[in-house]
């Protein structure tokens, strides 16, 4: 099977986007997801799968709490930074709207349509990927109008 081939035909399903955070060490560390989802509502499970590769990956490990922030149609730039390989980590989040989640710490984004705090309950081999399972932990709100960043074959779009 031809990747590129796959990944437009993946690219076909129409995802949110999302940022998982995570603090380690008293750093602040974000990645940029679309591969997120609810998984169970007894208990509340959620997943998401970060690259191998990714740094983000083992930090988020480690940390074994993290948040995701349900991106909204305005944050298009912040999507777009916390997806960039190799940028600069120390104050990454510098310059974005967010608070402290009360359970994790983990910074939760102000303009997002949805946010969770998590425990990291499972983790599964997925080929260059893991399957991140986590146990929800407290649920927020930030942004009550927002309308959700959309992204379908490889690019950004808006709910009519």
């Amino acid at each position: 099977m031809d990747p590129g081939l796959f990944r437009r035909v993946a690219g076909r399903f129409a995802t949110g986007v999302a940022i998982v955070t995570s603090v380690v060490d008293g750093a602040d560390h974000a990645m940029t997801v679309n591969a997120f989802a609810s998984v169970s509502l007894d208990p509340l499970l959620v997943m998401f799968c970060p690259e191998k590769i990714a740094r983000f990956h083992d930090l988020a490990l480690d940390a074994g709490e993290w948040a995701v922030s349900v991106l909204s149609e305005g944050m298009r730039d912040a999507s777009q930074w916390f997806a960039t390989r190799g940028r600069m980590l120390d104050g990454q989040l510098q310059g974005w709207d967010h608070c402290r989640g009360p359970v994790t710490g983990a910074a939760i984004f102000n303009d997002a349509v949805a946010a969770l705090e998590c425990r990291t309950h499972a983790v599964h081999d997925a080929g260059d990927h893991s399957i991140v399972v986590g146990e929800v932990l407290t649920l927020h709100v930030p942004s009550q109008d927002a309308k959700p960043l959309i992204f379908y074959a490889g690019a950004y779009h808006r709910l009519c």
